[in-house]
């Protein structure tokens, strides 16, 4: 019984030990190729209208979740799998593999932005 829990953590750790990091470079890479800054600022914090959400420093997950609900919108799912239409939004997010997607998301929420509280600042 003993070796069989060693070989399952051993190959719990080599999945653990497989899966990727996201990479900030190509996020940043993305987000200019597929012309997100056209309407949310080329720094993700200056979006052209005041509707438009600054994007730099949004938490991750948050942004991820957002990005694969206009696809599902996109795509024309009920309801009740959680979409967001939006006829833009929907058809660039169509273009974004989940690769893409947490590439960007991950560049997004590593950037400063005028939306986070830093402690340091109020000490």
């Amino acid at each position: 019984m003993r070796k069989f829990w060693i070989a399952a953590l051993g190959c719990g750790l080599m999945v653990v030990g497989t899966a990727q990091a996201a990479d900030l470079a190509a996020g940043k890479a993305s987000f200019e190729k597929f012309n997100c800054a056209s309407c949310h600022g080329a720094d993700a914090k200056s979006p052209i209208l005041p509707t438009y959400p600054i994007l730099a420093g949004q938490h991750q997950d948050y942004l991820a979740h957002a990005l694969v609900a206009y696809q599902r919108g996109q795509k024309g799912e009920p309801a009740s799998a959680n979409v967001r239409k939006n006829a833009i939004m929907g058809g660039m997010a169509m273009q974004l593999s989940a690769n893409d997607i947490e590439n960007i998301t991950a560049w997004l929420s590593s950037q400063n932005t005028p939306l986070s509280v830093h402690p340091q600042e109020f000490k």
